[in-house]
C-alpha cells in the first residue's frame, strides 16, 4: 500500500507541474478519480515527453511500449508511475488498446514529416488526445457508445485547439500540423503573418467548434458527480480556442493562454450549473 500511495503522489506531482488546464477541472472530482486521472495523465505525459526530447528514438518509445505491456499485467518497472497507473487501469477496466494508441501516435511524430489531409489529422487527433478522453470517460463512469463517439470527437476538437495553439512552438521542432491539403486550398506555402494563413486558421477553428458544439451533451452522460468537472475541462479549451480567435491567431508571436481567474471562475460555474441541476 504504501508504494501504491507513493505512486499516486508522484502522479499528482506531475499533473500538478505539467497539465495547466487539466489539473483545474480535475479539482472539482472527489480525491479517488482525481488521482486516477493523474495516473493516466503521468502516463500521457511521459508519452509525449519521450517523442519531444531532444534525441527522441523508436527504441526508446518501444522500451516505453514494453513496460506498459508489463504494468498492465501487475510487474513494475523502475518508472513510479506504474502502480497508480496499474491499480487505475484494473480498477476501471480501461482497454490496454487506449494506451497501446497513445504511443502509436506520439512514435509518428519522429517518422512523419508533415501530414497530407485532414483524415489523416484526425486519426493522430485521435491518438494523442482521443484515447485519453475515451479512459477519463471510465473514469467518470460512463461507457456507453454514443458518449464514447462524442468523447472521441471531443479529444480531436482539444487536440485541434493545440495544434493552433503551438503553431509556432511545433514548426520550431519541424512539425506542421495543419493538413497540406488545407494549406493547399488556402494558398498558404509558409507559416507567416498574411490574410491567407489566418484563413487557414479559422477554417480549423470551425471544424474544432463543430466538435465542442457535439460534445456539450457528454457531461450529462456520466456519473453526476463527474459531471461538473467534465463540463469545466470543455468549457476550459473551448474558450482558449475562442480566445484564439478572438485575438486575431496571433499564434506566430505568442501562446494564447487563459488566466488561473478566468480558469478558477469556470470552475465555479461548473460547480453551480451542475449542483443546481
Amino acid at each position: 500500500m504504501r508504494l501504491l500511495d507513493a505512486s499516486y503522489r508522484h502522479c499528482r506531482q506531475i499533473t500538478r507541474n505539467r497539465a495547466r488546464n487539466f489539473y483545474y477541472a480535475f479539482r472539482l472530482l472527489d480525491p479517488a478519480r482525481r488521482d486516477s486521472i493523474c495516473a493516466i495523465y503521468a502516463f500521457m505525459r511521459h508519452c509525449d515527453d519521450l517523442s519531444d526530447e531532444p534525441g527522441a528514438t523508436q527504441d526508446a518509445l518501444e522500451h516505453w511500449r514494453a513496460q506498459l505491456t508489463q504494468a498492465l499485467s501487475g510487474s513494475f518497472g523502475a518508472n513510479p508511475i506504474w502502480p497508480a497507473f496499474h491499480d487505475t487501469a484494473v480498477r476501471y477496466s480501461i482497454p490496454s488498446q487506449y494506451f497501446h494508441d497513445m504511443i502509436d501516435g506520439v512514435s509518428s511524430d519522429l517518422n512523419r514529416t508533415r501530414i497530407e489531409t485532414f483524415d489523416e489529422l484526425y486519426r493522430y487527433c485521435y491518438q494523442v488526445a482521443s484515447v485519453a478522453g475515451l479512459a477519463l470517460l471510465h473514469i467518470f463512469g460512463c461507457r456507453a457508445p454514443a458518449a464514447l463517439a462524442l468523447g472521441e470527437k471531443c479529444g480531436v476538437a482539444f487536440q485541434l485547439t493545440n495544434i493552433l495553439r503551438d503553431v509556432a512552438e511545433d514548426a520550431a521542432r519541424d512539425r506542421i500540423y495543419l493538413p497540406r491539403e488545407d494549406m493547399d486550398r488556402f494558398g498558404v506555402r509558409r507559416l507567416e503573418d498574411s490574410e491567407s494563413f489566418h484563413q487557414l486558421l479559422r477554417f480549423e477553428a470551425v471544424r474544432a467548434k463543430a466538435y465542442y458544439a457535439e460534445a456539450r451533451a457528454l457531461p450529462a452522460m456520466v456519473d453526476p458527480a463527474c459531471a461538473a468537472s467534465l463540463w469545466a475541462l470543455i468549457e476550459i479549451y473551448s474558450r482558449l480556442l475562442g480566445r484564439i480567435e478572438q485575438t486575431g491567431f496571433p499564434v506566430l508571436h505568442r501562446r494564447v493562454r487563459l488566466s488561473s481567474l478566468e480558469k478558477s471562475l469556470i470552475l465555479v460555474q461548473a460547480w453551480w450549473k451542475w449542483k443546481s441541476s
